[in-house]
């Protein structure tokens, strides 16, 4: 039986996240196809934390700068060793590539950080988004950890050309992996809730997300106020783990503004409702909370940003705009008109089925896993940027991280 480990900033939530959803995904992705899993996280213990050893899946604490982990992956002895992002990497890549040199090294990008945080110094500054905006430090990191590793997983399609023509990155080295959406049967779609069974708008995302923080606070201070002008009625319900007081703070009731925190079942909100707002400013990869609307059939009003990586050149599930008198128009339009939000829902049903069901293959993938084991040093030869970072990382990373192990057993001496 192969062998793959998981390594974890986090341990999954998936009810907490879309990252969550989309590790689980990865997860039973390999159960399903018989790898031995074993997860792997510092992080402390959540009460929200999917319970993985229920599926099958080992669970071990590993700490940060520890040779304990070096003993422990050389016993492991995995085949394929997949990181949930570029940190990660960082932390644990150089001591996988020398305690287990043969294991093929992934990363999980999850969503590209640098593009993330330029659009969001691009909001704060008003600039446009250029190249030079694009490549700054935490491109630098990141870019450096996808240059080492063997294989990076990309989640959106419309991030390939920004790392390929900005970055000039080998294409050998991407793997196109989409967000699964499974697409739903005619009976499934006869039995959600009706346009007059629904009510009220919604929005939901995890509030530890900047990109998710602020645009609930441009709901709140901008938006929404317009749209209770042309509906003086109209109730919007805020959805998202680890709401902190700030958030907490914009429950205003008698606005129709209601701050719920976290939703048990946040596809069961979604069903209920009738519109969801996601007017997302900043960001990257794909939003779990505009796939989960589709698949809920319920129309969304959003932005570019809120919709790359799902629609294509399709019609969206809805409106998507940047401009906030059309965005209000459309929310209220898809809210109030019927046929309007019937045309948004069947949008949604397409997007699903020609964009996710098809081109989520697993099979594909776990070949090609397979066949970068049985290749992988003619493959790890064809990228020498790669071997050149991993080389200057085991000479800076490493001593830093010994130089902080060797810190932290003198301190634990000197306290004893």
């Amino acid at each position: 039986m192969q062998k793959v480990l998981f390594i974890g900033a986090v341990w999954p939530e998936p009810k907490s996240s879309a990252g969550g959803i989309r590790m689980m995904q990865l997860l039973h992705m390999f159960l399903r196809n018989h790898w031995q899993i074993t997860f792997a996280s510092s992080a402390a213990d959540s009460q929200f934390a999917e319970d993985i050893t229920a599926h099958g899946i080992d669970k071990v604490s590993i700490e940060l700068n520890s040779s304990s982990f070096d003993e422990f992956v050389k016993k492991l002895n995995p085949n394929v060793v997949v990181f949930d992002r570029f940190m990660s990497e960082e932390q644990y890549g150089w001591r996988v590539a020398e305690s287990v040199p043969n294991a093929l090294r992934i990363v999980e990008t999850i969503d590209l950080h640098c593009l993330r945080t330029s659009r969001q110094e691009m909001l704060k500054s008003g600039e446009n988004l250029t190249t030079t905006l694009l490549k700054n430090d935490t491109a630098k990191r990141e870019l450096a950890c996808y240059f080492r590793s063997d294989l990076n997983l990309i989640i959106s399609d419309e991030e390939i050309p920004v790392l390929q023509d900005i970055f000039d990155f080998p294409g050998e080295q991407l793997y196109y992996l989409p967000y699964k959406i499974p697409s739903l049967s005619v009976e499934e779609k006869s039995s959600l809730p009706s346009f007059e069974e629904r009510e009220h708008f919604v929005t939901i995302g995890n509030f530890k997300h900047e990109p998710n923080w602020d645009s609930v606070r441009y709901l709140k201070e901008t938006i929404w106020p317009l749209i209770r002008v042309k509906m003086p009625q109209a109730q919007l319900h805020v959805y998202g783990s680890y709401a902190g007081a700030k958030v907490l703070q914009l429950h205003k009731p008698s606005e129709g503004f209601h701050v719920l925190g976290r939703a048990e079942d946040a596809l069961a909100v979604m069903k209920k409702a009738r519109v969801c707002l996601a007017p997302l400013r900043f960001g990257a990869g794909i939003k779990g909370k505009l796939a989960e609307a589709m698949l809920c059939g319920t129309p969304s009003a959003t932005t570019a940003v809120g919709a790359e990586g799902l629609r294509g050149d399709m019609p969206w599930n809805g409106k998507v705009t940047e401009e906030v008198d059309a965005f209000v128009e459309a929310a209220v339009e898809l809210y109030q008109d019927k046929n309007k939000f019937s045309e948004a829902q069947q949008n949604g049903f397409s997007i699903i089925e020609k964009r996710f069901e098809t081109f989520h293959k697993e099979q594909d993938f776990i070949t090609h896993i397979n066949h970068l084991l049985q290749n992988l040093q003619e493959h790890r030869s064809k990228h020498f940027v790669g071997s050149m970072l991993m080389h200057h990382t085991l000479q800076s990373t490493k001593y830093l991280s010994k130089w902080i192990e060797e810190k932290n057993r003198r301190d634990e001496l000197h306290s004893s």
